[in-house]
């Protein structure tokens, strides 16, 4: 009985550690090989560069400049009375000046603790999410639109106001305004 015991040790000890072995280096491989290179991310999720951005002549964030919903922006909070209320303000006021651009719109931009937006980014796309320019002045119209304080809410947190982070994607076709996200 003794013989088969070191037989059977013998023969598995060495399929264990050939196991261990082959498990180490597969977890090696694989946290290894999806590292992301920390250098390319400098700053959070919803950075916006001051010195390239729109409107940042005279607006200031508040407190301890610190930003709030950085990762996917204040949303419905953020809206003044409601989205609803955004969107009809929006289809009300944008005029389409025999514009025929098809495309997304992106506005990424700060509201400081009194509800004024600012250091605006805008990234423009076609329909297949490509970057391209449309129409400059579709895109001017729609900024002075988006940029106007009298949408934005002033938020706060337990008292303290905050600034935070967010942005509008305008679904263009043929130059008409079909969807406001988020």
């Amino acid at each position: 009985m003794k013989q088969w015991i070191k037989i059977l040790l013998y023969a598995l000890l060495p399929l264990l550690v050939l196991i261990a072995i082959i498990y180490s280096y597969s977890n090696y491989e694989n946290a290894t090989k999806y590292e992301s290179a920390k250098e390319k991310y400098l700053h959070y999720i919803g950075y916006i560069e001051q010195s390239t951005a729109l409107a940042n002549t005279k607006y200031e964030l508040c407190g301890d400049k610190k930003i709030a919903y950085t990762y996917n922006g204040a949303a419905y909070r953020a809206y003044k009375i409601s989205k609803n209320t955004f969107r009809k303000n929006i289809l009300k006021t944008y005029q389409n000046n025999g514009y025929s651009d098809s495309g997304y719109l992106n506005f990424r931009f700060l509201v400081n603790c009194k509800g004024e937006p600012g250091w605006f980014e805008i990234i423009e796309m076609n329909l297949d999410l490509e970057e391209t320019e449309l129409e400059q002045n579709m895109v001017d119209q729609l900024f002075s639109i988006t940029s106007n304080s009298n949408h934005w809410n002033a938020l706060d947190y337990k008292g303290s106001p905050l600034n935070y982070y967010m942005y509008i994607s305008y679904r263009i076709e043929n130059g008409e305004i079909v969807e406001i996200l988020p």
